[in-house]
């Protein structure tokens, strides 16, 4: 992997990661595309690294309240969203590597992301609920939806900022919960995956290309959380549904034709 690939794979990981069109769901095309399969999870690690460091420094207040005061209600909504996705990823933990490895229902993950994308644009008008009215049972149906997101093409932004409108939470601060579950879930992520930094696949990405591949996520992570927190006060999610319903489309054509 030269630097060119890294920086073109950061981009996408630090966009993709908090855009609700899935970020593991491209950087699989992406890795396909440029011929680096054998980098696998250990890429998808470093990558996810970059978009941790975006969404702790544009959260860094909210980190450091709930660091002060661990078992305040920030605390205690970060726990109860976060159960509901560790269970989830643990109980089925081999099923979903299987399916990462294969790719084989990518096509339709992303479809699945669609249709919950364009079903929560209709929720928004009805969304009226404040940060500070989100109970424990938001927290955890939210947490729920994200546990599903472990699929590789089923958008984790997409799927905790659908759920959160579904419990009629305010369209900004739905985004804004979704940024701010996702640092346990991205933190759980990279602990459980640290066995594979030591791996021998680590010999085949140089040194320069990690780096660059770490800052150009974290420099779009942090501007994609920025702009769709913005994007989701006035805008819609239907595009992104449509994007993703083009690419799942195109997927499932090329397996179909045997050229993917």
């Amino acid at each position: 992997m030269d630097w060119l690939e890294a920086a073109v794979l950061g981009i996408i990981q630090g966009l993709t990661e908090f855009l609700p069109i899935s970020s593991t769901g491209h950087l699989y095309l992406g890795r396909n595309l440029f011929d680096l399969k054998d980098a696998g999870l250990f890429l998808d690690t470093i990558l996810h690294l970059g978009t941790l460091i975006a969404v702790l420094a544009v959260y860094r207040r909210e980190l450091a309240t709930v660091l002060k005061n661990p078992f305040g209600r920030l605390g205690r909504l970060l726990m109860v969203g976060t159960l509901p996705t560790a269970f989830i990823g643990l109980a089925f933990k081999d099923f979903f590597e299987e399916i990462s490895e294969t790719g084989v229902t990518i096509g339709w993950e992303f479809l699945i992301t669609g249709g919950a994308l364009w079903l929560a644009d209709g929720w928004k008008r009805r969304a009226n609920k404040s940060l500070e009215q989100i109970s424990y049972t938001d927290a955890a149906f939210i947490g729920t939806f994200q546990g599903a997101a472990i699929l590789p093409a089923v958008s984790r932004s997409g799927m905790t900022i659908a759920a959160a409108l579904f419990r009629r939470i305010d369209k900004a601060d739905a985004a804004w919960f979704s940024f701010f579950l996702s640092i346990p879930a991205i933190a759980g992520a990279l602990v459980f995956q640290f066995d594979d930094l030591l791996s021998a696949r680590t010999e085949v990405l140089p040194l320069s290309s990690l780096m660059m591949a770490t800052a150009m996520s974290a420099l779009f992570g942090y501007l994609a959380v920025r702009w769709m927190i913005r994007l989701l006060k006035q805008g819609s999610l239907k595009p992104f549904a449509v994007y993703v319903w083009i690419l799942g489309v195109t997927v499932l054509l090329f397996q179909w034709t045997g050229r993917f």
